[in-house]
């Protein structure tokens, strides 16, 4: 499945300038062949955006998600993109994937909150292992911080999750997650890694960019600079298939040695 990387931070605290940015994306991703558009964290409103955060939330079949389902069926594309979720009092930082024909078909609520902007902001959602079939893939969900836990990824792997799809808003200096830590994550737990990343300065932080779709032989597919961008990579299920069937740890693991870890 082809699946296309949006490496931006859009126009933080428009929504409506988001979606055009979107749209603009989404009509791209689908003159390259992608059946899959990825935008990063909280792409829908910005990210360092304090206290509006809270004013922009939306549920999650909110009018934002409608339109961007309406942008997903024009185009003919799935949507993965992160935002701010309001359940009730509650706020998430959620990412929602929806599907060409534009169905909702997966939410996911970000499990592990990093730092203070996020804990003052957020609260963490608790269900690990969020997924849904697109293209005869099984495509399941994170969102930044919850990939750099080995547990989160692994508990993926375990479920069968094919193409882990993570938006994602890291910034200098961790450039290492994307560089070193997601290639390992792929190869560990053979699987696909999508991180599409923010890019640019943004309040107090540095989005480094560096968006990477990373096969599970370990190797990134692609890798963006440090601008704006859109990138391409294929998560290919024969291929994934047949590493899976050379590489053994999935099969060799000795879950009762690891009960310490919980």
């Amino acid at each position: 499945m082809r699946t296309a990387l949006l490496q931006s931070s859009g126009r933080p605290g428009s929504i409506a300038e988001n979606l055009k940015v979107l749209d603009e994306a989404a009509g791209r991703a689908a003159a390259g062949g992608a059946a899959l558009l990825v935008a990063p964290e909280m792409f829908l409103t910005g990210y360092a955006i304090g206290d509006a955060v809270g004013r922009l939330a939306e549920p999650a079949d909110g009018d934002s998600a409608d339109a961007i389902a309406e942008i997903a069926t024009r185009h003919g594309v799935a949507i993965a993109y992160g935002y701010p979720e309001r359940d009730g009092e509650t706020v998430h930082n959620s990412a929602q994937l929806i599907s060409a024909d534009g169905t909702r078909l997966a939410n996911y609520r970000k499990t592990h909150l990093f730092g203070g902007f996020e804990r003052d902001h957020f609260t963490p959602g608790e269900q690990p292992v969020v997924q849904a079939e697109l293209n005869g893939l099984t495509v399941g969900l994170m969102i930044c911080y919850d990939v750099e836990f080995p547990e989160n990824v692994r508990a993926h792997a375990l479920a069968g999750t094919d193409l882990l799809v993570v938006p994602t808003a890291n910034m200098h200096p961790f450039e290492i997650v994307a560089e070193s830590m997601l290639p390992v994550r792929a190869f560990e737990n053979q699987m696909y890694v999508a991180y599409a990343n923010r890019v640019g300065h943004e309040g107090e932080f540095e989005f480094f960019g560096l968006s990477t779709l990373a096969g599970p032989d370990g190797i990134a597919r692609t890798r963006a600079g440090r601008g704006e961008e859109l990138v391409f990579a294929d998560a290919d299920p024969g291929f994934l298939a047949a590493s899976r069937e050379a590489n053994p740890y999935l099969k060799d693991r000795r879950p009762g040695l690891y009960g310490s870890l919980a």
